[in-house]
């Protein structure tokens, strides 16, 4: 019998992964062409999410804008903050409903709304005003990545077997970075009118994030029977399962292979547009390079990889550390090369912490699991980020080095993380 392209390439993503399945008989049958659907879906947001960094491009635009650094300052934590906090009180109204994927489809398109709004108020607004309607229209943005996020693990749980859920983001990274990769490269090598590229970019994210959520609405998702808890209920989950209030104290110390880079970047004597590009196509060919691979991995063992990627980032940092207490950091090539392995292992991290929650919750409480964990990490960012930030006018390394105890802090804990993937 002659397999479908899906299935061809679904066989061929997933070789040598277990062949059981926790899925309901109709859900195994779509998974070939649901995995797919998650690869596209995935890797065109992921994009979309490269093109509109806050902390590269949205943050060079509102300067070129003219917006005061008091709107360049908002960028990132309304980006972070507004992605988090609220799937407290999403995801109790996603858990009662029996399809779900309308949500992240929904929150994918307003996202590429957002988008496509911020390029039209780039390109007809100038001063603080651009700056209060862009930083605006990111804090719509990041409510409804927030949804997403709340609602995609439970989706992906419903719609891809527990051995091939991390296999499927893990390529759909690795995919994803290759348009990343070319965007730095064009950015660092300032071919074409800046302006017209960054506008451009984000004109291309609105179209991937529209175009992600219409393909994300034919996933053959089976209805589901869940009553989800309240909103402060929610919290009732860090008493009933002690794995859960573990893995979010692993998660919270591991923030720190997401909030490094700019710190590394701040030991470098130049830090503009271009060291940025740089810390952009590093992450990207990291992602590249071991997407795939952590996510394979953590369909094997998601506690395993969250103990070396955080290990790794804890190595690295501290190495970093070293490097600038001899002298050695300034030295070309040096910062590019550590922030290359810091990457490696922060893609780790995200690799790890996605497979393990989806793997480790109940059908039915899975956006709970997510609200709960991204609520208290998104605080844990909030607050650390404004901590280390008053601390770096001390001491920068100061600050890497903490980011590399609290890695090595985070291995050492997640020692006691079950084998989920076992279970």
């Amino acid at each position: 019998m002659t397999q479908t392209p899906s299935k061809t390439i679904f066989n061929a993503l997933t070789a040598e992964s277990e062949d059981n399945t926790d899925l309901p008989d109709a859900a195994a049958k779509a998974e070939p062409g649901s995995f797919l659907r998650h690869i596209l879906s995935l890797s065109a947001t992921k994009i979309a999410d490269g093109l509109i960094d806050p902390k590269l491009v949205l943050s060079w635009l509102l300067t070129h804008l003219g917006a005061g650094a008091f709107w360049v300052g908002l960028l990132v934590p309304v980006r972070e903050s507004g992605a988090l906090l609220p799937q407290l009180w999403t995801a109790p109204i996603i858990a009662r409903r029996k399809i779900r994927k309308w949500f992240w489809a929904g929150g994918s398109f307003v996202q590429g709304i957002a988008a496509g709004l911020i390029a039209v108020a780039a390109l007809t607004l100038q001063g603080p005003i651009a700056g209060a309607v862009i930083v605006g229209l990111l804090a719509v943005l990041a409510l409804a990545r927030s949804v997403c996020s709340a609602s995609y693990k439970d989706v992906l749980g419903k719609t891809v077997a527990k051995s091939r859920r991390g296999t499927a983001t893990g390529f759909a990274s690795s995919a994803a970075a290759i348009g990343v990769i070319l965007f730095a490269a064009i950015l660092i090598s300032g071919i074409g009118g800046r302006f017209a590229l960054v506008i451009g970019a984000i004109t291309l994210a609105a179209c991937l994030w529209v175009g992600a959520a219409a393909l994300f609405t034919t996933l053959q998702e089976v209805p589901s029977e869940g009553e989800g808890k309240d909103t402060v209920a929610q919290f009732s989950l860090l008493r009933e399962d002690p794995q859960l209030l573990r893995f979010i104290i692993v998660r919270s110390l591991l923030v720190g292979t997401a909030l490094a880079p700019p710190y590394l970047v701040m030991l470098q004597p130049d830090s503009a547009l271009g060291q940025l590009g740089v810390l952009v196509l590093a992450s990207a060919i990291a992602s590249f390079l071991s997407s795939y691979v952590w996510g394979r991995l953590s369909d094997r063992s998601s506690a395993q990889v969250l103990r070396l990627s955080g290990a790794a980032g804890g190595l690295m940092l501290a190495l970093v550390v070293a490097l600038d207490l001899v002298g050695v950091s300034a030295a070309t090539g040096v910062i590019p090369v550590m922030l290359f392995g810091i990457m490696i292992a922060y893609h780790g991290v995200r690799q790890g912490r996605s497979t393990h929650l989806v793997d480790m919750a109940d059908p039915d409480l899975r956006a709970s699991y997510t609200a709960v964990s991204n609520t208290i990490v998104g605080v844990v960012l909030l607050t650390a980020g404004a901590l280390f930030a008053a601390l770096a006018a001390v001491s920068v390394p100061l600050v890497i080095g903490l980011f590399a105890l609290m890695c090595f802090l985070a291995a050492l804990i997640a020692t006691g993380l079950e084998e989920v993937q076992n279970a």
